[in-house]
């Protein structure tokens, strides 16, 4: 292999065609012409001694095993050349440039913005990239400056603050009990239309160790997607699980037993250790620490 004939534009190309499935619609998302992105997918297979990267199927362009070999460190290349993009944005010594943060889709949806609209107010030289996604973002790979995760870092060179335990519920809007009557005992539940998840998650098992059958068939709106459960419940589709802290701020949810059904979720905020000593990524980070500890007292409150 010609390792010198490696080029992070052919890895772009090898990225984008993945993530798309054809030539035209990767030149599309880069921003360059077909012709340019399949010579860099050539390119690269000559670079790899040949091996074909793609095959041709009905459904597109699918990747072959050779393909999906190269497709982790394409993707750490991605990160560490995103990254020094955010590191030449501002100096480490000031409270200008990007921070990239990722975070649940509820938090990131529903809890950051105004939280970081109240610093970009006092700093408005910070610029914020925001990934809101259930995935776990690897911070050693620099997939992101800060992230809010659900569990404990196992990675000692990360520094990592939990901020506390999220607390969530069962709730439901006043019209759809006003409808379909409020359940008095857990087992009544099995009368209601209820709203959960399409694919089987771990917290799903959580749920049975307390003594609530849920299989995916019991469920009348499933999505799994944690933003799309909470509209629905916002909605008055049923009964669903969501924050304590977000079901106070809308007077028509009611929670549902409150003190059977009550599940604590740990929250950190974590960070590179290498990153200690950029003043803007440690602004942030203090102040998403500080701001969501607030938001989990709010939960234990109501």
């Amino acid at each position: 292999m010609d390792q010198s004939a490696l080029s992070w534009d052919h890895c772009r190309s090898l990225l984008s065609v993945y993530r798309t499935g054809s030539l035209s619609a990767a030149a599309r998302a880069l921003g360059v012409t077909q012709p340019t992105v399949a010579r860099h997918v050539e390119q690269l297979e000559q670079a790899l001694g040949g091996a074909a990267l793609f095959t041709r199927s009905p459904q597109g362009l699918a990747p072959t095993e050779a393909a999906e070999t190269l497709i982790p460190h394409a993707r750490a290349m991605e990160a560490s050349a995103a990254a020094m993009v955010r590191a030449a944005s501002g100096p480490d010594d000031a409270l200008a440039g990007t921070v990239r943060i990722t975070a649940s889709e509820v938090i990131g949806i529903e809890v950051l913005p105004a939280m970081l609209a109240s610093l970009g107010a006092v700093h408005p030289q910070l610029t914020f990239e925001l990934v809101a996604t259930n995935e776990t973002a690897d911070l050693l790979r620099r997939d992101a400056d800060i992230a809010v995760r659900m569990v404990r870092p196992s990675q000692g060179a990360l520094i990592a603050r939990k901020v506390g335990d999220i607390r969530l519920g069962m709730f439901a809007r006043q019209d759809y009990l006003a409808r379909r009557g409020t359940p008095a005992a857990i087992e009544d539940l099995a009368g209601h239309a209820l709203i959960g998840f399409d694919h089987e998650t771990t917290a799903a098992q959580s749920l049975r160790d307390r003594g609530l059958d849920i299989r995916r068939e019991v469920f009348s709106f499933r999505t799994d997607s944690d933003a799309a459960q909470l509209s629905a419940i916002r909605a008055g589709l049923g009964i669903g699980i969501c924050q304590v802290a977000l079901a106070r701020r809308d007077p028509q949810l009611v929670r549902l037993f409150p003190d059977t059904m009550a599940f604590p979720l740990e929250t950190w905020v974590t960070m590179h250790g290498d990153l200690r000593g950029n003043q803007r990524v440690r602004l942030v980070f203090d102040h998403l620490a500080t701001g969501l500890s607030a938001y989990v007292k709010a939960g234990h409150s109501a």
